[in-house]
């Protein structure tokens, strides 16, 4: 069971999950020639729990997005929960089968199938307390498993998670009919990248919007900005490692947060924010 202990003074929380020091992880270990192999049609690695046959691996899946049909074991997403989870109810969701396919390489259609994914757990978890769904990626964003994979935590009701109110659009990148993907003024990391609902910002920001209430028309949408935007960091910082997540309380948006600094001794002796890179600055190098 995870414990919450609360900072009475600042109203701040931390968890205390005890279990999470058993993960393992791979990812600071350098695959060997031979440990990554085509199997079918997908890239398989035998001791990965989350490749293609290996199933049996991991816990009971949760939810399955099945290739000609639901239940199809031929799976093109999965569910399961986390074995080492940080909050009671903590889920792992399996981008694909393939062992190296992420979100720059899938085709735009399997995109949209990972964040109707997104919903759909999002929706399953909701009345259970405050859905966080959040993707780690490469060596310095916290990911332990190589295999891609994002996650979605459950928090309580009571706890006030510290989550910025969505940004006033500045900088802005690019946009479609429904999102826009800008770099905030208020950016606390090089090149941080949102990505907002418009409607949500044409409304002034009112508050309620949630996560679950997307459109399929509009994860369309969602999927093409988000692909596009990570695809540009990619091509300005091969190996990049990163974080996104998409807000869990007000008016949701994607927040994309590149690995390029460490916090050091003056971020956390004072919890200010340094940003090395003007975000207007930012905006202009993803436009070109």
């Amino acid at each position: 069971m995870a414990k919450f202990v609360p900072d009475v003074k600042t109203q701040r929380w931390v968890v205390i999950s005890p279990g999470r020091v058993a993960r393992p992880s791979q990812v600071r270990e350098v695959e060997k020639p031979g440990q990554v192999v085509k199997k079918g049609e997908y890239f398989f690695r035998a001791d990965c729990p989350f490749c293609f046959g290996n199933e049996s691996m991991t816990p009971p899946e949760v939810y399955r997005w099945g290739k000609n049909y639901p239940t199809d074991s031929a799976w093109l997403a999965r569910v399961v929960p986390n074995k080492y989870p940080i909050t009671d109810t903590h889920e792992v969701i399996i981008h694909s089968p393939d062992h190296k396919l992420d979100l720059t390489e899938f085709p735009l259609f399997h995109v949209e199938i990972i964040l109707k994914v997104y919903r759909e757990r999002y929706r399953s978890l909701a009345q259970a307390g405050q859905v966080l769904i959040f993707n780690n990626k490469g060596i310095e964003s916290g990911e332990s498993l190589i295999h891609p994979h994002s996650q979605v935590t459950v928090f309580p009701r009571q706890i006030k998670l510290d989550v910025l109110p969505l940004e006033p659009v500045r900088n802005v990148v690019s946009e479609n009919s429904y999102f826009v993907t800008y770099c905030p003024d208020f950016s606390q990391w090089p090149y941080e990248a949102w990505i907002a609902r418009k409607k949500c910002c044409e409304a002034g920001h009112k508050p309620g919007c949630t996560f679950g209430e997307v459109t399929d028309e509009e994860l369309k949408d969602l999927a093409k900005i988000l692909q596009e935007i990570l695809q540009k960091l990619l091509k300005l910082f091969p190996n990049l490692s990163y974080n996104f997540y998409i807000a869990p309380t007000g008016c949701w948006y994607l927040r994309i947060i590149p690995r390029l600094i460490q916090r050091a001794g003056l971020e956390l002796g004072t919890g200010l924010h340094v940003n090395t890179i003007d975000p207007a600055k930012a905006a202009e190098e993803f436009k070109k």
